[in-house]
């Protein structure tokens, strides 16, 4: 795999396991996060408001940051899409 032209990339997206806006990262060589699992790790039904979901994250298998990583670096090895 050729090495992309970026080192480091974000978007905002709506997660529908945290019930909020997060960013998902992907840097060059990969490696990825997100936002919701930062901040939303530590939060275990602590709040029972009307307006607040029952958040879980689960970065490692999260699909919406998967695909957008995958997609990223596909880009790079295909050449063309």
């Amino acid at each position: 795999m050729e090495k992309p032209d970026w080192e480091i990339t974000a978007t905002t997206v709506y997660c529908e396991a945290v019930g909020d806006e997060v960013t998902l990262m992907v840097r060059a060589d990969g490696a990825c996060k997100c936002t919701g699992s930062q901040k939303y790790a530590a939060i275990v039904k602590k709040t029972r408001s009307k307006n607040k979901k029952n958040r879980a994250c689960n970065e490692v298998d999260c699909p919406t940051l998967n695909q957008y990583r995958d997609r990223l670096l596909k880009g790079q090895t295909s050449g063309s899409d």
